[in-house]
């Protein structure tokens, strides 16, 4: 195998990236670099498995990966109202009917629908018009109002059903209820029943109000069951409207045949409980989003253009054109991708690769938008097409959302079964009681009340109150959960894949050893001082003595300590100069050099092979080495590096305590990797993967499995879409959070395996809820089916029931010491 620079023909076999990066060759293919060389020789190819089990997957991918046709658009919207599966479905054929459409894919787990189309033939505004319908409704991706209206408009269907619920509640607590349960003196129930007999009017009326509940707060639940028919995908909102729908149809013809046993209260409970049981769950997941406000500071909007008369002119960033002229300043980001011709700086592109060390730029280097001026400035010449990275990695995340469908609950699972059942059963028995002799009243009146006691509160609520339980408790542990499908999906986990720089390290540079004398560290420290290097902040937060700063001492390579500097050393600066790989200047007097080997030699400073050959070790090692000199002779080295982050050890091995496998996806250099590399609950790593290669990569290793990824980067958010769950440490990037299922505010990794416990109490807690409502539904349907039940006894029992799930979701899923 061989690195070509040169050519730059062609794309890379795994990320699909060019190859003007560099052309590295393997056994068969050709790819960018060495990391996704090595994935692609440790994992093969997706269609080297069995097809069988990555059928559904491979479907998936490649309409993810598809590019929309010559001439299409892609869009992408935000849909309120979508909730389940079936949501999907139903919106994907709606839009995929409109003339100039030729592909949409939709996601509820992030509320998203992508639509190539014809803009010619339709536009955006009319592909939204088509998705808003049936009570769903469509906005701009970027339109966060969207979710808040959304919030909004259930909170005030709350409102209007507890309002109108209790205009139809009280007539019966007051009035109906005594007459039923025989609370009245016989002469005074005998009246009251008679006048209840003879209230047409006053049925007609609580048949109105409950009408305006049924049909108005209603009705997302309505819509649901309508879509679950027409999609021919049973789900929980048709069991909770079959049985409204009964309780309603029951009352209003036992009322207009002048009987006094009318449920309007049943209709009014299931749809009440449930509606406000729905919010409950939304509020909390918008108390969750709620913890974490960044922005989306990665993505550049503005950028500073050289006009032709050498003028500067701040421009929007679509403004620019290949070819044009920007100055980037001390910590500013790249707008786009493109070559410095002036200047010299450092740059951090860990936001676009994940090299966790700074990259010094000069002219003739290319640098990618989205990355970080750490030090210095440039003049940048805007590459072809005006691109930015972090804007190729914001699109290729938005595909991978709009692409990754969500789960089917357990509870729309079991209502696959069990809505056809009640069905069938309802009406079998109609039938039954009708060929048996029985009038067409009584055989309506019996299938209606074995749909009506189909106990769709409980196992309406099961689920919902279960998860907002799961998320109440990951708040109050810093864990903010964005998907209310995250527990299901993490019980199926059996791999893990952790990024390294900022998730398993601290993502900052701090000191690991220093071989040079004590008193001109302190002059470095005080030189570096002046600078606004990662590197300088470092060294000098390291040496720094009383007049510079408060320095912590440091290791030695003899095993010692590094003082932080001393009364008697002064350390005066009279001049600093600031290099593109180091800093230079007079420190009391005396000439100081601190900075790369490289430095050393072009000012003609004396370097022993000793010291170079320590520098190689560090940076073979995955560190920064830094030389520093005195007066014209270098005189040691400081080692900087990437600090493992506390408890990642103990992390790493829990998880394969559990059986989980353990994988290390960097784009850092596979030096940089060794620590981890040793570790045994560590079964891969793969090394220098770009964010295209990590995304690719996911997907091979999830061919037949369920993957987790903990990412912190801008680079690590299409690889945190691309897997069944994703997780992002709170002090990552705001696209990071925006790709990831749930967040770690702390950044406390032992956080993961409480994300796992409460998984698993979640799922425990949801079983029992069901539990409940199928053996109150064991008991009930029977007795409805031979006829001997009053449907008054199904209301008292539906409401205990319901009592009995929220009672216990309340509780908390994890013991307090947990």
């Amino acid at each position: 195998m061989n690195v070509d620079e040169g050519d730059t023909e062609g794309s890379c076999a795994l990320c699909g990236l060019s190859l003007s990066r560099g052309r590295i060759e393997g056994e068969d293919e050709t790819f960018c670099c060495v990391g996704c060389r090595d994935v692609h020789d440790a994992l093969g190819d997706v269609s080297d498995i069995d097809e069988d089990d990555v059928r559904e997957a491979a479907e998936s991918e490649d309409a993810v990966d598809d590019e929309p046709p010559e001439g299409y658009e892609r869009s992408y919207f935000h849909v309120s109202g979508m909730h389940c599966t079936t949501c999907e479905a139903f919106l994907e054929s709606l839009a995929a009917r409109e003339e100039g459409v030729s592909g949409t894919q939709a996601s509820y787990v992030t509320e998203t629908v992508r639509v190539d189309h014809d803009p010619e033939t339709i536009d955006e505004t009319a592909v939204a018009e088509s998705l808003t319908t049936a009570g769903y409704v469509a906005a701009d991706r970027e339109d966060h109002t969207a979710a808040d209206r959304a919030e909004d408009s259930l909170l005030w269907r709350v409102a209007a059903g507890a309002m109108l619920g209790m205009s139809v509640m009280i007539p019966y607590i007051v009035y109906i209820y005594p007459v039923h349960f025989n609370l009245y003196p016989p002469w005074l129930a005998e009246m009251a029943r008679e006048q209840l007999a003879g209230g047409s009017y006053f049925f007609v009326v609580l048949g109105l109000l409950t009408a305006l509940i049924l049909f108005g707060v209603g009705q997302p639940i309505l819509r649901g069951a309508l879509v679950s028919l027409r999609t021919r995908k049973p789900n929980m909102d048709l069991l909770v409207a079959l049985a409204a729908v009964s309780a309603f149809s029951y009352s209003a013809l036992a009322a207009a045949l002048g009987r006094i046993d009318v449920y309007f209260d049943v209709t009014v409970a299931i749809i009440v409980v449930v509606t406000a049981g729905n919010y409950y769950e939304s509020s909390i997941k918008h108390r969750a989003m709620g913890m974490l406000s960044e922005l989306r500071r990665d993505q550049v909007s503005d950028a500073t253009r050289y006009e032709p008369d050498d003028s500067t002119m701040t421009v929007d960033v679509a403004e620019l054109e290949g070819g044009d002229r920007v100055l980037v300043r001390t910590g500013e980001r790249v707008p786009v991708d493109g070559e410095v011709i002036d200047g010299d700086g450092t740059v951090d592109e860990a936001v676009v690769t994940g090299e966790s060390l700074p990259v010094s730029k000069r002219a003739g280097d290319s640098v990618v938008g989205g990355s970080v001026l750490s030090s210095g400035s440039l003049v940048v010449r805007v590459g072809e097409g005006a691109t930015s990275s972090v804007d190729r990695v914001t699109s290729l995340l938005w595909n991978l959302q709009s692409g990754n469908g969500g789960i089917q609950k357990l509870a729309d699972k079991l209502a696959v079964i069990f809505v056809p059942t009640v069905v069938l059963l309802a009406a079998v028995a109609g039938v039954s009681y009708f060929l048996l002799g029985a009038g067409i009243t009584q055989s309506v009146l019996v299938s209606l009340t074995v749909l009506l006691v189909s106990c769709p509160c409980a196992l309406g609520l099961a689920t919902p109150l279960a998860v907002a339980a799961g998320i109440r408790d990951a708040i109050e542990r810093n864990i903010v959960v964005f998907d209310e499908t995250v527990f299901e999906r993490l019980r199926s986990v059996d791999t893990v894949v952790f990024d390294k720089t900022g998730t398993l390290t601290t993502g900052q540079l701090k000191l690991r050893t220093a071989d040079a004398p004590d008193d001109l560290l302190a002059a470095a420290a005080a030189l570096e001082a002046r600078s606004s290097h990662p590197v300088a902040d470092a060294i000098a937060g390291a040496f720094s003595d009383g007049a510079n700063g408060s320095g912590t001492g440091g290791a030695r390579t003899d095993g010692g300590t590094v003082a932080s500097g001393g009364s008697d050393s002064t350390n005066v600066v009279t001049e600093f100069t600031n290099h593109a790989n180091g800093v230079s200047g007079t420190v009391d007097g005396r000439s100081i050099l601190v900075g790369h080997p490289d430095l050393f030699r072009e000012r003609g400073w004396t370097l022993s092979e000793g010291l170079v050959e320590r520098a190689e070790h560090a940076r073979n090692a995955g560190d920064l080495p830094i030389v520093v000199g005195r007066d014209g002779t270098a005189m040691g080295t400081v080692v900087l590096g990437d600090q493992p982050r506390d408890g990642w050890k103990e992390t790493v091995s829990a998880l394969g305590d559990r059986g989980i496998e353990v994988v290390l996806l960097t784009g850092d250099e596979g030096e940089a990797t060794t620590t981890f590399r040793d570790h045994p609950a560590i079964d891969r790593v793969f090394a220098g993967v770009p964010p295209e290669g990590k995304v690719e990569t996911v997907r091979r290793l999830g061919a037949g499995r369920s993957i987790a990824m903990v990412g912190d980067g801008t680079n690590d958010g299409p690889a945190l879409a691309a897997t069944d769950l994703g997780v992002a440490l709170g002090s990552g990037t705001a696209i990071a959070v925006d790709a990831a299922d749930m967040a770690i505010v702390d950044d406390d990794l032992d956080s993961l395996q409480t994300v796992f416990d409460l998984s698993t109490a979640a799922g425990t807690r949801v079983k029992q809820n069901i539990g409940w409502a199928f053996l109150y539904n064991a008991v009930a349907i029977p007795l409805a089916l031979s006829g001997m039940l009053n449907p008054l006894f199904a209301a008292v029992a539906m409401a205990a029931s319901s009592l009995l799930v929220v009672t216990n979701s309340s509780r908390p899923l994890l013991d307090e010491e947990t």
